[in-house]
């Protein structure tokens, strides 16, 4: 895809934790819109992202498109499912409603059987379920045959979609490279690096395999396939966590290692091969998709831009300003950092846990909140890894209007951003942590199930 396909360098989520940059993705709005803040959804958690919001799935469905998520949802679950893929857009549904970290590790077979996976979880709510449609089908999820049975139902998708003669849409999420790190038995000791590279293997082969889908089916020339990430490596893993090479921090962090993410796009016969800097991002998925199935945007806020000129023709991007919100959006603060071409200013700072153990302390946790002011300012075009604050000594002349229009831009964004209510604040019921036997005990141990 790399070689054949427009590779981006300077491509963010919207987020730098899943269940935000994921709603993000699939409505084209920051999380602030969406309510999808602060943090990530539990299996307990009452709220999701919500059934007024519009997703891309529910747009293409409505032209005629067949629709499938496979992999991971983790946009909430709800009571009787209330925000499932199934209820978003999604005609079909084979995968897990959160992250895979959320559930007992003892439960997580890889391979050999009986192995235990590569490290520990941090939550025991509730045995993984694997889900088709809106039943559980299997609990706890069984890791040695979770990816080649997502290849085999994303196979059939697509070719069912052929035959039928209908355009498709499959969203494949991927649990790899997320910790803990897994991989099915053709991929296990195959890589040097260990786990991690046995996981990023399957990852790559189940990319590849998906080409191979569409090859077969002789509709590659009428394809775009769209290859990125939701957000930065969890450096606190360590070598079990990933790298964001030279860019600042990583996971939770509004650094350059928190949010910009790899991405292709490859459209055989259509879209040039080759590198571009233009400036894109996740949330403009869904207006260049728009764009190039002749649908319409939803009657809402979209932040995202249309893309498909810088695509098809290789127009400039028509971004040219990224904001960066902290995992835990907090109103009256706003925004900790935007970047407005070249030049990126942090107003406010803070630590992760998910970026600890690297040798920089502004990543850890121990980091606090600070505000600046004058912002930090970071040239990225020849300073990616923010190393050198040209505001460090105050404001030279030559950067004063630059400062003048950041902070305006910076004020009008903030005045007419419209925060809806926290769905993750919303609380947990543990009633809601999903169980194939719903009346059996003692939970979560009686929860085991393979229809």
């Amino acid at each position: 895809m790399a070689a054949h396909g427009l590779r981006f360098t300077d491509f963010y989520s919207a987020a730098a934790l899943c269940s935000p940059s994921r709603a993000s993705l699939l409505t084209g709005r920051y999380p602030s819109r969406t309510g999808i803040y602060p943090g990530v959804f539990y299996p307990s958690s009452r709220g999701g992202l919500p059934l007024n919001e519009v997703t891309l799935a529910e747009i293409l469905q409505s032209q005629g498109y067949a629709t499938a998520l496979v992999g991971k949802w983790h946009l909430g679950l709800g009571l009787n499912g209330t925000f499932l893929p199934t209820r978003q857009g999604f005609q079909n549904f084979l995968g897990v409603p959160f992250s895979h970290d959320q559930g007992p590790c003892q439960n997580l077979t890889c391979f050999p059987p009986n192995t235990l996976c590569y490290g520990t979880c941090d939550i025991g709510e509730a045995r993984l379920p694997l889900y088709l449609g809106e039943k559980i089908i299997e609990q706890p999820v069984d890791f040695t045959k979770l990816v080649p049975r997502y290849q085999e139902f994303s196979r059939s998708f697509i070719q069912a979609a052929v035959k039928d003669r209908k355009p498709f849409f499959l969203y494949y999420a991927s649990h790899h490279t997320h910790y803990p790190q897994f991989a099915s038995a053709r991929y296990t000791g195959q890589s040097p690096r260990g786990r991690f590279g046995d996981a990023l293997l399957e990852l790559d082969g189940t990319v590849g395999e998906l080409l191979e889908t569409v090859w077969e089916c002789g509709i590659q020339e009428n394809t775009l396939f769209i290859f990125t990430s939701d957000n930065g490596p969890e450096t606190m893993r360590m070598e079990r966590g990933g790298s964001s090479g030279l860019l600042k921090c990583g996971k939770g962090t509004t650094y350059e290692g928190g949010v910009r993410e790899p991405a292709i796009m490859y459209w055989e016969g259509t879209i040039k091969p080759g590198v571009t800097s233009e400036m894109a991002s996740t949330l403009d998925i869904l207006p260049t998709i728009v764009a190039l199935t002749g649908a319409t945007l939803p009657n809402t806020e979209i932040d995202g831009y249309d893309l498909s000129k810088l695509l098809l023709y290789g127009h400039p991007s028509p971004r040219n300003v990224i904001y960066y919100y902290p995992p835990s959006i907090d109103p009256s603060v706003g925004i900790f950092a935007m970047r407005l071409g070249n030049y990126k200013a942090h107003f406010y700072t803070k630590g992760a846990i998910h970026s600890d153990t690297t040798p920089d302390a502004d990543c850890h946790l121990t980091a606090p909140l600070t505000i600046h002011v004058p912002p930090l300012l970071f040239n990225l075009s020849v300073d990616p890894a923010e190393n050198y604050n040209l505001l460090n000594k105050g404001i030279p002349k030559d950067l004063e209007q630059l400062i003048n229009l950041i902070l305006q831009q910076r004020e009008e964004f903030q005045e007419t951003m419209e925060y809806a209510e926290s769905e993750i604040n919303k609380g947990n019921d543990p009633s809601l942590r999903p169980c194939c036997n719903p009346e059996c005990v003692p939970k979560p141990d009686c929860c085991h199930c393979d229809v």
